[in-house]
Parts: C-alpha cells; structure tokens; sequence
C-alpha cells in the first residue's frame, strides 16, 4: 500500500506505474523494459493487457448493465464477443454479483458497485492491479470486503498496488507499505500480513 495525505502524489504515481502519466524525471521498468520508451500504440496495449485499475469513484458507465461495464475491459485487447461475455458473467458470479448483472449502476449499492469496478479491473486477468482509494467512498462493512477481495487476488498471483490516505488501514492489511509525504518516497515498512485471512 502507498500511505500518505491527501496531495502527496499517490494517485500521480499509481498513474506513472499505469503507463497514464509520464515522470519528469526517472524511469519506470516493467519486466525490464523501460515503460516510457513505448509509443503511445504500446503503452495502450500494455494497459489493455497487463494493468487492472480501481477507482475510488467507480468510474462505471451509468447508461451500461454489470454486465457490460465489466464486459468494456475487454473490449482493446482482442477478446470476442462471446467470451467476453462468458468471462465477464464468470468475474461476476466469482464476486457475488450474478443476481446484479443486468442492474444499472444507480440501481446498484456502493458496496455492489466497487465489485462492479473490481471485476472489470480483473477480468482480463493483469499482471498488476492498481487500487486508488478502493474504499474512501465505502462504509466500514463494504471497505473491510474490498480489502478481503484484494488480498485474496494478491494470493491469487496478481500484484495489487493500493493507495490509501489510512496507515491504520496499510498496517493491519498491507504487506509492504510506501510512505510518502509532497512527492517523495519517505519510508518503507514491511509486515508478515500476506497469509492473514482478513475479518
């Protein structure tokens, strides 16, 4: 988990690990291959293919079912139609939702929603998932299921980058947690967390 108050960068760098944002200075490697040496052609196939992205705002298509919001993940990478389809109704009834698939996002609960978003980030099954404030808009019941899925994605195989404005938060749940305070990294902690079942 990256940790730090509100405008210290988070979101900004999980968009320069996303390929969305480019650093002034440094670099960013991904199997290393340097992310900011890509055509644009490259960087959007390297998001349509590798990265997961959660929002804390959802970000769903109002006017679109589960289904299809979740169905759009893949729609850049070259799956068809049909098993689009079949692996989103999959994700679907892996997070609990088959019974919500054809409900709109207003007709969704926030809880509802955020699973919604969470299985549109893994139904094309990325290398990395990047969290941005996954449960600041979510009651402590709903944060505390956001927080289990992710963890159990992460025993999964899936690299699950997190930010969050709450240590407390980072400290019972995170196995590594970034510090960072106006755009710099100022400390790193590391926790046994990663075989933990989360209640």
């Amino acid at each position: 988990m990256i940790v730090g108050s509100s405008g210290c960068g988070k979101s900004t760098l999980l968009g320069i690990f996303g390929g969305l944002d480019t650093p002034t200075t440094g670099a960013v490697e991904m199997e290393s291959r340097s992310l900011y040496t890509l055509s644009r052609r490259e960087l959007a196939t390297y998001r349509a293919r590798q990265i997961g992205m959660v929002f804390q705002s959802f970000n769903l298509i109002s006017h679109y079912t589960a289904l299809q919001n979740v169905e759009t993940a893949l729609l850049f990478n070259g799956t068809p139609r049909r098993e689009r389809r079949g692996r989103a109704t999959a994700v679907l009834d892996q997070l609990g939702l088959l019974d919500r698939i054809t409900h709109r996002p207003a007709d969704l609960s926030g809880g509802e929603q955020q699973r919604v978003a969470m299985a549109r980030a893994i139904v094309k099954n990325p290398a990395i998932l990047l969290a941005d404030e996954p449960t600041g808009n979510l009651d402590h019941d709903n944060a505390v299921q956001t927080i289990s899925l992710l963890a159990q994605l992460n025993r999964q195989g899936i690299t699950v980058v997190m930010v969050t404005h709450n240590l407390e938060l980072a400290r019972q749940h995170a196995t590594r947690i970034i510090r960072m305070d106006y755009g710099h990294i100022v400390g790193t902690e590391t926790s046994s967390h990663s075989n933990q079942e989360i209640s």
